[in-house]
C-alpha cells in the first residue's frame, strides 16, 4: 500500500475533482464532496467486497479507496460525524461531485436521511495495509 499511496492520492483527486488538503499522510487526505446513501432495497445483497451489506452496519461506498480504509464522514450542514469502514465501489454516477454512499445507519447518524444527498467532508482515518483491488 505504501509503494501505491501518490498513485492513490492522485487518483482520489482526479477522480473526485477536488484537492487535496494536508501532507503526504494519507490520514491527513480530505475532501469535500456530496454523499448519498443506500438503504434497505440492498439489504442483503452483496457488496464489492464480498460482505453482504447490513442496514446497521457504519459502510459506505467509495470509488476507488481500498478495502477497509476508515473515513471520517462530517455533513457539513451540521456538522454530525460517523466513522465508515468501506466495502463497497461507487457512487457511479456521471457527476462525479457525490464522493461517498453510506450505509443507512451511517447516514442516520449524521441526520441527513431527509435531505437525500448532503455536502460532506471524508478524510481518511486509517489506510490499510493491504493493497489496492
Amino acid at each position: 500500500m505504501k509503494n501505491h499511496l501518490p498513485f492513490l492520492l492522485i487518483l482520489i483527486s482526479v477522480y473526485s475533482g477536488t484537492s487535496l488538503a494536508g501532507g503526504k499522510n494519507a490520514a491527513n487526505i480530505a475532501l469535500k464532496g456530496k454523499a448519498s446513501y443506500y438503504g434497505e432495497n440492498f439489504a442483503g445483497k452483496q457488496t464489492a467486497s464480498g460482505e453482504v451489506y447490513d442496514t446497521r452496519s457504519f459502510t459506505a461506498a467509495h470509488p476507488s479507496l481500498p478495502f477497509g480504509t476508515l473515513v471520517h464522514v462530517t455533513n457539513l450542514e451540521n456538522q454530525k460525524t460517523v466513522v465508515v469502514r468501506i466495502n463497497n465501489r461507487g457512487p457511479f454516477l456521471e457527476d462525479k461531485t457525490r464522493i461517498i454512499d453510506l450505509s443507512l445507519a451511517a447516514a442516520e447518524k449524521i441526520k441527513m436521511i431527509d435531505r437525500g444527498v448532503v455536502p460532506v467532508k471524508i478524510q481518511i482515518k486509517d489506510p490499510p495495509d493491504q493493497p489496492t483491488d
